[in-house]
């Protein structure tokens, strides 16, 4: 079901390396204002739940519902693509959708009672449409890159685009802090005002990308049943098993951390962005790092390595939740997600043939969706039932769980993944010291458009 990708290995000649080098570039504006799209929404649709009224359960229910119809959705994007015959019609659709979803956002304030579900439905409208777009576009992004250059290309891009998010969602608290003293509703009516227009402008880009020729065969269509029918004898749906699991782990808690920091812990919104973005600033400086190690030693030893750094992030939040050691939590955790984000995304364009690319990441983000769902809703499930006096705050008690379930999750399940790629063989403490002490690429751009 799932192949080697043996096309894209070479970087292509011509007038075609010219569309691609376009195309990229264009990727870096549509990018860059998704990011600054994305840094003024992610971090704040919970804290807006909160100020409109939203309880512990419907941030439960907010993290738990959009990625259901995420999960839901996702594999028609490959059925989409395959019927028009064009992954682009899809990609430049759905991102203009999106756009427009930000603009009900403005008006949630003053619904009344029904406002949090409206919100609600809203942000999962506003998600579903991003997942929708995303699986059409990463084919489309693996088809553009070169095989051997993925890790490294893609490690630039996220660290680049990446520093864009931390600004963004810098700048958004910091409109939030200075408003909360006049009117706080003013304060996210601009951030999500500005966040409409960044996604107009990434759509813009995003109608200029070339599209590589894509021919469907038939062997390529493989429905869900075929997928799961094969998890024991299929590499790759073992690592989405695996990749599920841990989605699941982390989510048990990660949606109520921001709950903890600003309602429990009484953060100012300048200091919860501070210890937020911390995770981002981490990945920043050390993702096209681990890009270039997978690129040398493999995807799947980077995923295996990184999970295990990842399982130990919630036990740190136990120690202590003052703002600069969690600040500090967050750069570990950021250095830690880097690697395994990226070599994750990396697996499956390098465990997928082109004509499957889409609908191996739309099932991939499926699965994982539905993961994050049953995570969120269990996490906060035990939330409302947890006894007081285990803990000081009650969120904290499923911060432990978190942990234990991703132990066992790093540590029980990917002794039987494999890579799908001939790389060097570097055992786990050489990659740590060799991350350590790797320096980072010479230059600004990109490899592939230098």
């Amino acid at each position: 079901m799932i192949s080697k990708d043996t096309r894209g290995t070479q970087p292509p000649e011509g007038a075609e390396s010219l569309q691609v080098k376009k195309s990229l570039k264009y990727s870096m504006g549509d990018g860059i204002f998704f990011s600054l799209m994305n840094g003024f929404t992610a971090d704040y649709f919970t804290p807006f739940l909160l100020l409109i009224g939203g309880t512990v359960r419907h941030v439960s229910i907010i993290a738990a519902l959009p990625n259901l119809a995420s999960s839901l959705i996702q594999p028609k994007s490959a059925d989409i693509s395959e019927k028009t015959d064009s992954r682009k019609k899809v990609v430049d659709l759905c991102s203009l959708f999106q756009a427009l979803t930000l603009v009900p956002m403005l008006a949630v304030y003053f619904m009344g009672s029904g406002r949090i579900a409206v919100f609600i439905a809203v942000v999962t409208l506003f998600t579903s449409f991003g997942a929708l777009a995303n699986p059409a576009w990463a084919s489309i992004m693996a088809d553009l890159v070169s095989t051997d250059k993925r890790g490294e290309y893609f490690g630039w891009r996220n660290k680049v685009l990446g520093f864009v998010t931390v600004g963004a969602t810098f700048a958004a608290g910091y409109i939030l802090y200075e408003l909360d003293r006049f009117n706080i509703f003013i304060g996210f009516a601009v951030v999500f005002a500005l966040a409409f227009a960044f996604r107009l402008a990434s759509w813009r880009y995003l109608t200029r990308m070339h599209e590589p020729e894509l021919i469907h065969k038939k062997d390529d269509y493989f429905s869900l049943y075929d997928f799961v029918s094969r998890f024991r004898h299929s590499n790759f749906a073992r690592f989405v098993f695996f990749a599920a699991a841990m989605k699941f782990a982390v989510n048990v808690a990660a949606p109520f951390l921001p709950v903890l920091m600003l309602r429990d812990l009484k953060f100012s919104y300048l200091t919860y962005t501070a210890v937020t973005v911390a995770a981002t600033i981490a990945t920043n400086v050390t993702i096209m790092r681990w890009g270039i190690h997978a690129d040398r030693i493999g995807n799947m030893k980077v995923i295996k390595f990184s999970s295990k750094l990842v399982a130990f992030v919630p036990l740190l939040w136990l120690i202590n939740t003052h703002p600069v050691f969690l600040f500090f939590v967050q750069l570990f955790a950021g250095f830690a997600w880097a690697g395994f984000n990226l070599s994750a995304s990396n697996f499956i364009y390098d465990a997928s043939t082109p004509g499957k690319r889409t609908r191996c990441i739309a099932y991939f983000n499926a699965f994982t969706g539905v993961a994050l769902c049953l995570g969120a809703l269990l996490g906060g499930w035990l939330a409302e039932i947890m006894p007081d006096g285990f803990f000081t705050h009650k969120i904290l008690g499923i911060v432990l769980l978190s942990a234990i379930l991703r132990l066992a999750v790093a540590y029980l399940l990917p002794f039987n993944l494999s890579e799908v790629r001939e790389v060097e063989d570097m055992r786990s403490h050489e990659l740590l010291i060799s991350m350590i002490k790797a320096k980072p690429a010479s230059g600004k751009k990109p490899p592939l458009i230098r």
